[in-house]
């Protein structure tokens, strides 16, 4: 496995979150990533969280961070952030606000520190496990600790 230094793990360490790093084979093929790493790390998909970027209208980029078996409600988010509307992000885009390539993209640790939505079902759980900012490098953590780190928004965006 290639190193376990990422500007996420950096940021976690620099926000002084414990925190744990789990690694997994990533296989660039599967047809969903997230459900694929929770799988191979044998971890309940219901623990596991992906990380989404998307457009906000007018002309604006929010890190979303959901459940990867959930589907993301674009209209509540939209009212979450006070936007028109939001639609996902163009994946180029993604990465080069984020300097994260898709597949390891994490919420911390950004290029760009872009606001951030954690969908509310984090808040039942002890720990989340969210992109360590590569391929196939998860870290494990409190939810309110990523959303202190982050400062991100807890409401309920995903598709109830």
């Amino acid at each position: 496995m290639a190193a376990k230094v990422t500007p996420a793990v950096n940021a976690a360490k620099a926000a002084g979150v414990a925190h744990r790093l789990m690694e997994y084979e990533y296989d660039p093929s599967a047809d969903a990533i997230g459900l694929h790493a929770a799988a191979a790390m044998g971890l309940d998909p219901a623990v596991v969280y992906k990380t989404l970027i998307v457009q906000l209208e007018p002309k604006a980029l929010a890190c979303v961070v959901i459940p990867v078996a959930a589907k993301l409600d674009l209209k509540a988010l939209a009212a979450a952030a006070g936007a028109k509307k939001a639609d996902l992000a163009d994946p180029a885009l993604a990465e080069r606000t984020t300097g994260y390539m898709v597949g390891g993209i994490s919420p911390l640790g950004q290029r760009k520190a872009l606001p951030t939505f954690i969908d509310s079902s984090a808040e039942a759980l002890p720990e989340i496990v969210v992109n360590g900012g590569r391929r196939g490098l998860q870290i494990a953590l409190a939810p309110a600790d990523l959303a202190r780190a982050t400062r991100a928004v807890v409401r309920r965006i995903v598709v109830q």
